[in-house]
């Protein structure tokens, strides 16, 4: 066990009742024992919602640093290193940084109750707060309106993305009460951006907005982005842009592009529409059908096989995934095979309806090191009772080397960010 691990294990031991409770009083708390640093932050942009968010804050960031400004971001969980939660004026935070944020936080903290996710990012915010930066992007780790990121009274702005049924044992599963916990980060006097979304969503979201005065941007009425003929074609009020398509794969992407774009234009950043198209060809978001072409898992299949690998572990994150299947399915036509594993309490069925007849096979695996993941054989029995051919596995190899039976297959890797954290370190693929 390294340096950070071993304080992370200590944190986690801070709160051994609930990993999860949401409540603001703890971090308030511990900010103010070090001075108020979320008062000395440049200015914040929150961002919040159900899918889309580290996408959205992706594109963000390559607009920006196209832009030549130097930008913090914070987002979660993180894939394989913690350090990857946090970037520091555009670089990942070093192992030394990070300790000593973690171990001051700790120190300051004195051994009362605090959850793991509220003393790591009171140590982000810390580290924020003495770094010089441009702005800060700052993702929501569940929720919005109790979240520990909740903590910056005045942001530039906000970013709702979609919001669907996700996390039920802590939001509910009432949709409209989950937007109005997403909303919970508009604040009076701040600019807000918000994705297209379910009625019974976008109407708790202005019932919210309207109580603070706030008039939201919508997707929709007052933006809109979408493809045509392989381009980004984008609208507003202040005219319209044809950009190149998106880096990252899929459909979804140009709208997850187009809200980030009505962001930077509305909050009124120093970004230009060259720069956007700068941004589109170098923006970077591992784990979101995501291609791997070279690694030591790429290496179980042959030259003729595709391998991709995507963190979206909900029904609407199944539903995204597809139809970046469907989509190169039409263009290049091969036998699909998934390979899938996600957490017990997530809705599996939901994000296997979305594939039809699609796969030719399904192979599970669990989890590796997460007792809270369905066992391989009951995401089988899962999968088999929708219809789909499916199979056990005992680990992501095994599943791979059945996968390279079928020739010139296209591999989908899927089912979670826990997972594909783990094939990422298992291909030792780099991440920056």
């Amino acid at each position: 066990m390294n340096r950070t691990d071993a304080i992370l294990q200590r944190l986690l031991s801070l709160h051994p009742n609930k990993l999860i409770d949401l409540s603001l009083v703890r971090i308030t708390r511990l900010l103010a024992e070090l001075g108020h640093p979320e008062q000395k932050l440049p200015p914040v942009i929150h961002v919040a919602g159900t899918n889309g968010k580290g996408s959205t804050i992706a594109y963000m960031r390559a607009f920006l640093e196209a832009a030549g400004q130097k930008v913090h971001v914070y987002t979660s969980p993180h894939l394989v290193h913690f350090r990857e939660r946090i970037r520091l004026a555009g670089t990942l935070v070093t192992d030394k940084q990070l300790n000593a944020a973690l171990e001051h936080c700790e120190e300051v903290n004195a051994g009362r109750p605090i959850t793991y996710f509220e003393i790591t990012t009171a140590a982000a915010i810390y580290l924020f707060a003495q770094e010089p930066a441009d702005y800060l992007l700052l993702e929501v780790g569940l929720g919005g309106r109790f979240d520990a990121t909740n903590v910056i009274d005045h942001p530039l702005g906000a970013v709702i993305t979609p919001v669907s049924i996700d996390h039920v044992e802590f939001l509910g599963s009432d949709l409209a009460g989950i937007a109005r916990e997403k909303a919970g980060i508009l604040k009076r006097g701040a600019a807000a951006v918000v994705a297209r979304q379910d009625e019974a969503a976008l109407a708790a979201i202005a019932d919210e907005a309207q109580k603070l005065g706030v008039s939201p941007y919508y997707a929709g009425q007052d933006f809109d982005g979408y493809q045509q003929n392989g381009r980004l074609v984008y609208h507003d009020e202040d005219g319209l842009l044809d950009l190149p398509p998106p880096k990252l794969l899929g459909p979804f992407q140009f709208d997850n592009a187009a809200l980030a774009i009505a962001a930077v234009r509305h909050f009124k950043l120093p970004v230009s529409a060259e720069q956007i198209a700068q941004g589109l060809g170098q923006v970077d978001w591992p784990a979101r059908m995501m291609p791997l072409k070279i690694g030591v898992l790429r290496k179980l299949l042959s030259a003729e096989h595709e391998l991709w690998l995507d963190g979206g572990h909900n029904a609407a994150g199944g539903g995204v995934v597809a139809d970046a299947l469907r989509q190169m399915q039409r263009q290049n036509p091969r036998p699909l095979v998934l390979i899938m594993g996600t957490f017990a309490n997530k809705d599996a069925k939901g994000f296997l309806n979305h594939f039809g007849d699609m796969p030719q096979q399904v192979l599970t695996v669990r989890i590796p090191g997460e007792r809270a993941s369905w066992s391989a054989r009951q995401l089988a029995d899962l999968a088999q009772a929708q219809g789909l051919t499916a199979r056990p596995m005992r680990s992501i190899k095994s599943a791979l080397a059945e996968a390279a039976k079928i020739d010139g297959a296209r591999v989908v890797i899927c089912g979670g960010l826990y997972l594909a954290g783990h094939v990422l370190e298992q291909n030792k693929t780099p991440l920056r």
